[in-house]
């Protein structure tokens, strides 16, 4: 297959695309969704900064396109807007297709090390490896211009590829992020199936435990609505603030009354997140 364009729309000046990949990190196709500023059609232009953003349980490559809003900031700033799916598809995996929140679009942004999972689901090597050498050579970002946003299991996914890769990504931010998956339903389901039972070695995918045991991120931007009704059982931003604050990681926690866990809140702070990577990128 190589590189398939699945479909094309012009957007506030730019190219919204849709696409699917060979992945050999995957070893099946991947799709992705790249929105390319009016500044990247032009006759000339130098190489632009790429925001990749990771989406949530049940999501996919078009998900945060459609319903965020944020190709209009975009299109200001000069900044691509990369969406890769949320787990790899078509696996044949007996299982895979059972829970909304384990299994097909539910990769967690790690390298699975058990059985059945291991093969196809290492989505961390993808996110941190194979695709940002594929942005380089399909669309000419250059190396050190990386952001990474992430919702939800995807702001989990920000925050712990950041940590677990330093020097990578040069801005992050999170929105409603599995902040202590050791420690609730979610990240227990999903490290016992991937992982096994070794806790450590679920510490080293969850961002409250990573930033205690000494790694760092640059700056991070998180913002949590208060009427989000993961927020008790599955989110634990507090944990995440309690640790950054111990460990001098620098962070900023934004609490919204009245939001929830959907895009109409993401939708709310989108351009605020846009903003706080063009400036890092720049």
């Amino acid at each position: 297959m190589g590189w398939e364009v699945l479909s094309e729309h012009a957007c506030f000046g730019g190219v919204q695309g849709f696409y699917r990949h060979t992945s050999s990190t995957i070893g099946l196709p991947m799709r992705l969704g790249v929105y390319r500023p009016p500044q990247a059609l032009a006759p000339t232009v130098a190489p632009l900064p790429a925001l990749i953003y990771l989406a949530g349980l049940t999501c996919n490559e078009e998900t945060f396109a459609i319903k965020a809003g944020a190709q209009r900031v975009a299109a200001e700033l000069g900044l691509l807007l990369v969406t890769p799916d949320t787990s790899p598809r078509g696996t044949g995996v007996a299982g895979a297709d059972d829970a909304w929140d384990f299994g097909t679009a539910a990769g967690f942004y790690l390298d699975a090390k058990q059985a059945p999972w291991a093969p196809h689901w290492r989505m961390e090597s993808y996110i941190t490896q194979e695709l940002p050498a594929l942005l380089a050579e399909r669309f000419a970002v250059p190396a050190g211009a990386l952001g990474l946003m992430g919702h939800s299991m995807g702001g989990h996914g920000a925050l712990t590829l950041a940590l677990r890769h330093p020097g990578l990504f040069a801005s992050v931010s999170a929105v409603a992020p599995i902040c202590a998956p050791m420690q609730c339903p979610w990240g227990v389901k999903a490290f016992s199936g991937y992982l096994g039972a070794d806790r450590a070695a679920w510490a080293a995918h969850d961002a409250t435990a990573l930033i205690t045991a000494g790694h760092r991120a640059p700056p991070l931007l998180v913002d949590q609505g208060e009427a989000d009704k993961f927020l008790a059982e599955q989110l634990h931003p507090h944990l995440l603030e309690a640790a950054c604050r111990d460990a001098g990681q620098a962070l900023t926690l934004r609490r919204h009354a009245g939001c929830d866990h959907g895009y109409y809140f993401i939708a709310s702070v989108v351009q605020d997140h846009l903003r706080h990577h063009a400036a890092a990128l720049a």
